[in-house]
């Protein structure tokens, strides 16, 4: 096994990996991430020369994320995740990262703590469905999403993230409350959505239910720690399908998950 920089050729083997653990993510993500940061974005190839493990990674300005770590189902337990997880940090450190984050499930949790990630708050996916108002195409406007409220919550600033996904996504917004739609194959992700209280958050949610043709699914990772968000989306229907762990190391971060209603991508970058 050999491990070097993740290529772009190689984007398809591990798209084939994702699908297979049903992970939502796509091309563009990947374009996105190893033109943002390739320096933390790894491939292990096995004696063919086909991708058998990848990770990647983003820089934000004071802190980082390692995502999409995966390794082929046969060559688990060997080690490979391992390395390929401290390849990602050792980049992100050496860029400066003071706080590396990542989301991490029951499976890989073990192997997280042993590199001194500790749990943070719990990430619930949450799905639903939109309603397609007839007339809701007039309330898009042109707005922007509010970076200065995203930095509240994560304690930095995460600008080429944000600029990523606004101009993939549909923003709308009101004073002290943001949001994006991105589209995700036949489905809606709801993030980054942030706001500065409940009311707000609620209206901007409303209005986010209008703005794709009913029926449309639509998914969104919120933290459990905000109980504000957790019963707003019950109320509007929407069932739990999935839990992991967010976890970080380094210099601790002022993180405030009373703003912070879901993330912005799916467990890639935060």
């Amino acid at each position: 096994m050999i491990i070097g920089s993740f290529q772009r050729h190689e984007i398809a083997q591990f798209l084939a990996l994702a699908a297979a653990e049903q992970w939502v993510t796509g091309q563009g993500e990947l374009d996105f991430l190893l033109s943002s940061f390739p320096a933390g974005c790894f491939c292990v190839r096995d004696e063919t020369g086909n991708g058998a493990g990848f990770v990647t990674s983003l820089k934000h300005d004071r802190s980082g994320w390692i995502g999409n770590l995966i390794v082929r189902p046969d060559l688990r337990g060997k080690g490979i995740g391992e390395e390929l997880l401290l390849r990602g940090v050792e980049a992100l450190q050496a860029a400066g990262a003071e706080t590396i984050w990542l989301t991490a499930s029951e499976m890989g949790r073990p192997l997280y703590e042993k590199h001194g990630f500790a749990t943070i708050d719990r990430i619930i996916r949450w799905t639903g469905e939109a309603h397609g108002l007839p007339d809701a195409v007039e309330k898009r406007g042109t707005a922007s999403f509010d970076r200065s409220l995203d930095a509240l919550c994560w304690g930095d600033r995460r600008d080429r993230l944000l600029e990523w996904v606004t101009g993939r996504g549909l923003a709308i917004a009101e004073p002290g409350a943001s949001a994006i739609l991105q589209s995700t194959g036949a489905a809606i992700q709801l993030g980054p959505w942030a706001a500065a209280d409940c009311n707000r958050a609620g209206r901007l949610f409303a209005l986010a239910l209008t703005l794709a043709s009913a029926g449309t699914k639509i998914i969104c990772d919120t933290p459990l720690s905000n109980g504000t968000c957790q019963e707003l989306l019950q109320k509007r229907g929407f069932s739990r399908r999935g839990e992991t762990r967010l976890m970080c190391r380094g210099a601790e971060p002022a993180y405030r998950p009373e703003y912070l209603y879901a993330l912005a991508t799916l467990g890639s970058s935060g």
